[in-house]
């Protein structure tokens, strides 16, 4: 299922939102800037290492933020902005900005602790904001569990828009991410994604939105 947009729409202009789309997009645009040798050093450099992190939480702590700012691809930072944009705008909203800012970057942390506690042993280093999504898609379950997201779905080999309700998706999309952690048990280390930085972020939005969240009145739209 590839999301389109979603039937919740904001008054609030999503600031710190678009400040996040435009962070992640201009180091991505310094990523490419560099030739393949220093690109790999600059991402051993700044992204998160469990094994590194563990051995050495004091020094490497801080790898955990600057990780959440760097991507391996195009689609991986296209896809990862795209439900930024998508769901973010409305969590901003009921949350007011700043609380944003704090609670994407603690669901960041949540998905790097996790997955570095899975893996200890691993000298992978783990870069994207996907962790942090995780964590607005959690908080985005429990705060519009009524909304619809409008996909694509492939339906006998063709794509059809199908508007899905918000707790039927994102419990869907919940439950393929734990069972690529769990099947295999390595968390997935074999297809180089942290599915397990996707479980924790998301566990601490769902936990953790009730305490940044501020209740405002919404409008629902249908499209």
């Amino acid at each position: 299922m590839f999301p389109l947009y979603d039937t919740v729409r904001s008054h609030r202009f999503p600031i710190i939102n678009l400040i996040l789309v435009g962070l992640n997009a201009l180091a991505f645009v310094w990523e490419i800037r560099m030739e393949p040798a220093e690109l790999q050093a600059f991402i051993f450099s700044y992204g998160l290492i469990p094994a590194q992190f563990l051995g050495n939480p004091s020094e490497e702590w801080t790898k955990i933020f600057s990780s959440m700012f760097l991507h391996g691809s195009w689609f991986h930072i296209i896809s990862n902005m795209w439900v930024l944009l998508i769901f973010g705008d409305n969590v901003e909203a009921r949350m007011g900005g700043f609380r944003y800012l704090i609670f994407y970057l603690l669901s960041g942390t949540a998905a790097g602790l996790l997955q570095s506690y899975v893996l200890p042993s691993s000298a992978v280093p783990m870069i994207g904001a996907s962790g942090a999504l995780a964590g607005i898609l959690g908080a985005y379950l429990i705060l519009f569990p009524s909304s619809r997201i409008a996909s694509l779905v492939p339906i006998l080999f063709i794509f059809t828009l199908v508007e899905i309700p918000a707790f039927v998706f994102l419990l869907f999309w919940f439950f393929s991410q734990l069972y690529s952690g769990l099947f295999p048990m390595e968390g997935g280390g074999g297809s180089g994604i942290a599915w397990w930085a996707h479980i924790g972020g998301f566990i601490f939005g769902v936990l953790m939105v009730s305490f940044f969240s501020i209740r405002r009145r919404t409008a629902y739209r249908n499209w």
